[in-house]
């Protein structure tokens, strides 16, 4: 399971902002469309959710590996998120979904990925402590938790593989993020408020990204046909909506992007 244990190495386990589906699911699509190795314009969420909808990908036991099949070459990757009050994600077990690895599947790496599916599914048999999961309290919580299913399955991992997991076992928490390959993503949440005969308005804590959204063409329109609006760097997705009098709408969103210095503006 070398890829999951890249992913803790990384920094890729995030704490799922809300426990709907189809919005965990595009949350962390998101993400992923925003590493470098991802080809540009490369639809990640769409991908996921065209194979969600086919196939439920719960694996059981509270959690879930969704994929996205991309027809190029490049290696396995995942990211990770963790559900504390768990999702509904209809398994057939009947279990809410706590842990979601969702994972991008190269050409060249389907059968590492069937490998990496086929291993976590056994380690999910054969693990002695699956109910601790339910008594996890934090991201650092999640993480010893995974290394310990992983240590559990320690005779089918290769040598790498271990001492990578001894590394991370050995970190102290902070030193074990280091986030090389998300240590530029942003990720804002925002509010949208619009209406008919008003200029809409930003609500957020970057001001920056206020200051470009104030002015930004076409936002309003996009993300109410397309649930999306991208320019410039920033992909700006809709999660929901509340509809008030006066034909008055608040748009619930996230700002998702990977900038190249340490500056948080838009341009």
């Amino acid at each position: 399971m070398d890829t999951i244990l890249d992913a803790l190495q990384e920094g890729r386990l995030f704490e799922l902002p809300e426990n709907d589906k189809a919005h965990a699911l595009q949350f962390l699509a998101h993400i992923i469309e925003a590493f470098p190795e991802t080809a540009a314009g490369t639809d990640v969420v769409g991908l996921v959710m065209k194979r969600e909808d086919a196939t439920g990908t719960a694996i059981g036991k509270g959690w879930a590996c969704p994929h996205a099949r991309v027809p190029y070459d490049e290696d396995l990757m995942c990211v990770m998120g963790w559900s504390p009050k768990g999702i509904d994600y209809g398994a057939s077990d009947g279990k809410s979904i706590t842990l979601v690895v969702m994972y991008l599947v190269p050409n060249n790496q389907r059968n590492h990925y069937l490998r990496e599916i086929s291993m976590l599914a056994k380690a999910l048999e054969t693990y002695p402590r699956l109910e601790k999961l339910s008594e996890v309290r934090n991201l650092d919580d999640v993480r010893l938790y995974i290394l310990d299913l992983i240590e559990a399955t320690k005779g089918a991992v290769g040598p790498v593989a271990r001492a990578k997991m001894i590394r991370l076992q050995t970190k102290p928490a902070l030193e074990a993020f280091p986030c090389r390959d998300l240590s530029n993503l942003v990720v804002e949440p925002i509010t949208l408020i619009a209406g008919p005969g008003m200029k809409h308005v930003v609500l957020a804590q970057n001001y920056g990204l206020v200051e470009w959204l104030d002015t930004a063409s076409g936002l309003i329109e996009k993300i109410e046909a397309d649930g999306v609006y991208q320019d410039a760097g920033w992909r700006i997705l809709r999660r929901g909506s509340v509809n008030y009098q006066g034909g008055r709408v608040a748009y619930d969103c996230l700002a998702i992007r990977m900038i190249l210095n340490n500056s948080i503006q838009p341009k």
